[in-house]
């Protein structure tokens, strides 16, 4: 099979990958193999590729890679959630531009055109994660809103709520007027924007003295029922009984008194609007004050907003202000900045809002979840810092608002009967439902027509957090043999931001459903940005797009060069350049391949060199498989990619293959030609879950492999002992070439011409490499002598000096003329370091790190004198 001159990677991308799908390797079944399963965090069916996806996914294939190698039965799910706001939004974007409003649309008429659309155009993101590499079990993609998923959610909700977890209240929620749904607590994101604070004159009914009230919201006044004043603040303790007028609306409201308010901020009275504050809810509570709610669900005002109705929220903010300061209610307005509550999906700014909700109880849900994490550390978060964050979020749970006014979602199993708030019936299908309902209300005349079906669809992460279980059927027949082989599954690889959202939801569902964790280890990414520290995104315009960069680098040059570029839990500092070194080492490793196999083989004596060389690199190699060990049990991912990548380019590539070349136009020997191959073929093995495509290529052109024989499916090299001292002995033996080439280069010695070496060796050092130094430095012979040879030149490894006697094409007048003038140079360096480190001021202030380096720089001098002395004894 004949090599070509350079590593085409798209041909190769293609394809292997064909190759590896055609004969199966990423499908696994039950087996009496140990498995080891890895659960896809399923991105939105309406998503693309992005950066961080990239990083997430080569993570997962390198885990799952590394696993098939190791012997275990992989199994890696793939598959999509539904992401009921944000496919909905589109679906509804894509009717619009039909001139179709989904309010004129049956629930039905709206998920046959939900269902086209993601048929035609969800999915998309799993096709582009093959273009990355990752080998997924495709046989067994999953999609949240698949029939039997479905299905386990509306059987999970039905437990919870027969276990008296699920109920349904009326509370203030977090409302999204963009896409016309709440959302839970963990959906928001507060961000610091710049408002304004206006101070607002009510009226006391009855006087001309006027209260002044500040506030952010001045449209909420349509809303107020009351002010409410600390009882302590000795202002206004002529007011209690008093009674305010709202401007605008010339409403007559109480004026309470409370301690929850805060004396020191605005004028120490506050508007109390129970309908838009959670707060303001909670005293409306307390004091039984009116509930007044003046926005419709898209954030504009309804009728309580008179003469504004109709019209948007922040319009309104603007207008109402310049009318309260036209009829003098106005008395000033400040900047201010304050934080305001985001959508996480729409961006839309969120309207706290009273509404009938389904909530699920967390607080005893969580205590084992807690204790699995914090205590027991069955589930172990990488890195470890992040247990923190966990422990804040769980230990002050709240109650999740489960329940979406979406029709794109699995809709609520709950059948109202009758018109009351608690005629319903919970049941997972219309027809049991039916039977309940007869048996609740005793009327055995109802018939399926007297039902009417919750509007609501569930929050999507209700269906994400049974994920582990759910895509192997372990919730509707949880004694499947696949799901009882597979679950708990090994590895969850995801980012810090839905540590919450999903992972510890996850792990409170897989405790209360099997009563184990779902997961062992959970390795925690950071956010990809760009070298300035800047979160890549489209509206930056600093995200490339990873197909582009795999086009121009390679998909193995994007994997390697995403991989080093950062740690599990540090954010990835991302440069293009990276991919580019990616590309290189992909270059470097071909043409290494190409040297190898463009030697002659030939059946002659194994030189000693060789043999030497072999010993001393199956040491590096089994020393380098305990690191890389190390590393992966720590998910150290990155560090143990950069273990691999010095031994290939540095050990294999610019030690192992100098040493063993044959001479030009030489052929090599048998012995080390085929050595040489299993080494390779071990470092393969080792790069394969990084590189895929080049290492399977390379592996396929070795020899003819049969489908059994795919690197894919290779066994892992097995680790064996090594000797400490014979990687230390060729340090110093490295250290001493780089000195002859050093000596080589500084006097214009070709390497062609011969030299001799000669040691006085006062730290008595291992002879066993000299034929590699030999070999390396073109040295005719290795003498190891008690005395300084004169008329040499020299150098210093550790406490051993080496000298290369003179030959005629060095001029020795010269050469000491040089030395002299060096060490002239470093001696009065020395002097000011020395006269720096006498100053006590210097020493007592200066920062300990400066200090420690004016010393260093002492150390060093002083060593590079006592070098150059002996050099100039030796020659003159």
């Amino acid at each position: 099979m004949s090599i070509p001159a350079q590593f085409n990677a798209k041909e190769a991308e293609s394809k292997w990958y064909s190759y590896w799908t055609e004969n199966n390797y990423f499908h696994s079944e039950p087996d009496n193999r140990t498995p080891y399963t890895i659960v896809i965090p399923p991105p939105n069916v309406t998503g693309v590729l992005h950066m961080g996806h990239m990083l997430n996914n080569t993570l997962q294939d390198v885990l799952i890679r590394r696993a098939r190698l190791k012997g275990f039965n992989a199994c890696w799910v793939p598959g999509t959630d539904h992401a009921s706001i944000a496919t909905e939004a589109k679906v509804v974007a894509k009717l619009k531009q039909e001139g179709i409003n989904k309010a004129d649309l049956t629930r039905e008429e709206f998920l046959k055109h939900a269902w086209e659309w993601t048929d035609k155009y969800g999915g998309t993101i799993l096709e582009q994660l093959k273009k990355l590499g990752a080998s997924c079990d495709w046989e067994r993609t999953k999609f949240t809103m698949d029939e039997d998923m479905s299905a386990s959610v509306i059987k999970t909700f039905v437990d919870l709520y027969n276990k008296g977890l699920i109920y349904r209240g009326y509370r203030m929620v977090n409302w999204d007027p963009e896409a016309k749904t709440t959302l839970s607590d963990e959906e928001v994101i507060y961000e610091e924007h710049q408002g304004k604070l206006y101070y607002i004159n009510y009226q006391i009914k009855g006087s001309e003295e006027n209260l002044t009230i500040a506030t952010t919201r001045p449209e909420t006044i349509l809303g107020d029922t009351a002010i409410c004043i600390n009882p302590n603040d000795e202002r206004y303790t002529h007011l209690k009984g008093k009674k305010a007028i709202v401007p605008i609306a010339n409403r007559v409201i109480p004026i309470i008194f409370d301690e929850y308010v805060d004396m020191e901020f605005g004028t120490g009275a506050l508007k109390v609007t129970p309908a838009h504050d959670v707060n303001d809810k909670e005293l409306g509570n307390k004091h039984s004050l009116e509930i007044i709610d003046i926005f419709n669900e898209d954030a504009t005002l309804n009728s309580f907003g008179l003469h504004y109705e109709g019209k948007d929220r922040f319009a309104v903010r603007d207008e109402i202000a310049k009318e309260l300061e036209t009829n003098g209610s106005l008395v000033k307005v400040e900047n201010h900045v304050n934080k305001v509550g985001t959508s996480e999906r729409t961006k839309a700014v969120i309207e706290p809002r009273l509404s009938d909700q389904w909530f699920l109880k967390m607080e005893e849900l969580a205590k084992p979840a807690i204790k699995a994490v914090l205590e027991s550390e069955e589930v172990k978060l990488y890195p470890s810092r992040f247990n923190n964050t966990y422990r804040h979020w769980m230990e002050n749970i709240r109650d999740w608002n489960i329940s979406r006014q979406l029709w794109w979602g699995q809709q609520i199993p709950a059948y109202y009967y009758g018109e009351g708030k608690e005629d319903f019936v919970v049941a997972e299908t219309a027809e049991e439902a039916l039977a309940l309902a007869k048996e609740k209300t005793g009327n055995n005349n109802l018939t399926l027509a007297n039902l009417k079906q919750d509007s609501d669809a569930l929050d999507t992460w209700f269906s994400s957090w049974l994920w582990p279980m759910s895509v192997f059927g372990g919730i509707l027949n949880p004694e499947n043999d696949e799901f009882k082989y597979y679950y708990p599954t090994n590895d969850l690889v995801t980012g810090p931001d839905i540590l919450f959202f999903w992972v510890a939801r996850m792990i409170i569902a897989g405790y209360e459903y099997t009563g184990e964790k779902p997961f062992t280890n959970v390795y925690l990414t950071g956010l990809v940005r760009d070298k300035q520290r800047r979160k890549m995104s489209k509206s930056l315009g600093n995200s490339p797009d990873p197909l582009d960069l795999i086009e121009k680098f390679g998909a193995d040059g994007v994997r390697v060069g995403l991989l080093l570029s950062g740690s599990a839990g540090n954010d990835i500092l991302f440069d293009e350049e990276l991919c580019n070194q990616g590309r290189s080492f992909s270059n470097k490793i071909w043409n290494a391949f190409r040297l190898i196999k463009g030697w002659e083989v030939a059946d002659a004596p194994q030189p000693d060199y060789a043999q030497k060389a072999i010993a001393w690199y199956e040491a590096k190699l089994n020393k380098t498989l305990a690191e890389i060990e190390d590393h992966f049990e720590k998910y150290r991912i990155s560090d143990a990619l950069m273990a691999i990548y010095k031994l290939v380019w540095d050990d294999f590539c610019s030690w192992f293959l100098e040493m063993i070349k044959p001479g030009y136009q030489q052929p090599i020997d048998r012995a080390t030609f085929e050595k040489t191959i299993e080494l390779l073929e071990s470092n393969l093995k080792l790069l394969h879950p990084f590189m895929p495509f080049l290492t399977e290529e390379i592996w396929q052109h070795i020899k003819q492999r049969t489908n059994d024989e795919a690197l894919i499916i290779a066994k892992w090299p097995e680790q064996k002992q090594y000797d400490e001292n014979l990687l230390a002995d060729f340090e110093l033996a490295a250290d001493v070439i780089a000195g002859i080439r050093t000596i080589r280069k500084e006097k214009n010695i070709p390497f062609k011409d011969t030299i001799d070496l000669k040691v006085v060796n006062s730290e008595i050092v291992s002879a066993y490499f000299d034929s590699i130094i030999i070999k390396l430095g073109n040295v005719v012979s290795v003498e190891y002598v008690t005395e300084n040879v004169s008329g040499a030149l020299t150098f210093r490894v550790k406490s051993n000096e080496y000298f290369i006697p003179v030959s005629g094409s060095v001029n020795v007048e010269e050469e000491i003329a040089k030395l002299e003038e060096e060490l002239t140079y470093n001696r009065g360096f020395l002097k000011s370091v020395q006269a720096k480190l006498s100053n006590e001021k210097f020493v007592s202030g200066a920062p300990e790190k400066v200090v420690a380096i004016e010393r260093q720089k002492e150390a060093d001098a002083l060593a590079k004198i006592a070098t150059l002395e002996q050099s100039l004894a030796a020659l003159k």
